[in-house]
């Protein structure tokens, strides 16, 4: 008779064993989730062509998708937009620092095999290492396209375009 009744204490057993489980489930489940990422701020209000330095910049909690995720990532670049205090910075915000400015008289140089010429140009914008700038000719007044080598001359044609 006494085989088919269960103990009193019986049902808070099993709810125990039930709490015990969803707790270690959940733990689980939490443990599987990517760790929240903190994302880049602007500190202050910070205008285009500025060098970002690390008191221009903040970090904040949560993950802005396209944001940038560390400030040394930032650090050292120039801002190509103007950045509002408290709004995430994006990669397609910041770049490297121009080396080149609007209407600046640079060196246009050609080069192919053995041939090699160099004129003078004049920038019509910003540009910075790598970059594609357009520059007009001085002698001919034709505009032509270039990239940007480290050392400030613009190479069209030729090695440019390889």
């Amino acid at each position: 008779q006494g085989d088919h009744r269960r103990r009193p204490d019986a049902f808070r057993d099993d709810a125990n064993q039930m709490i015990t489980r969803l707790v270690i489930i959940a733990t689980l489940w939490l443990a599987a989730l990517p760790a929240s990422a903190d994302t880049v701020v602007a500190a202050r209000t910070i205008r285009a062509q500025t060098l970002l330095a690390p008191g221009d910049l903040a970090m904040i909690e949560g993950e802005v998708a396209g944001a940038i995720p560390t400030i040394d990532e930032a650090l050292g670049l120039e801002a190509r937009v103007m950045l509002y205090s408290g709004r995430p910075v994006f990669a397609g915000d910041i770049g490297p620092a121009a080396i080149i400015d609007r209407n600046q008289i640079v060196s246009l140089v050609y080069s192919h095999g053995g041939l090699s010429i160099h004129a003078d140009g004049r920038a019509l914008s910003r540009a910075a290492v790598g970059d594609v700038i357009r520059v007009m000719n001085l002698s001919s007044k034709t505009t032509v396209s270039g990239v940007v080598a480290p050392d400030g001359t613009i190479h069209v044609g030729g090695l440019a375009a390889h």
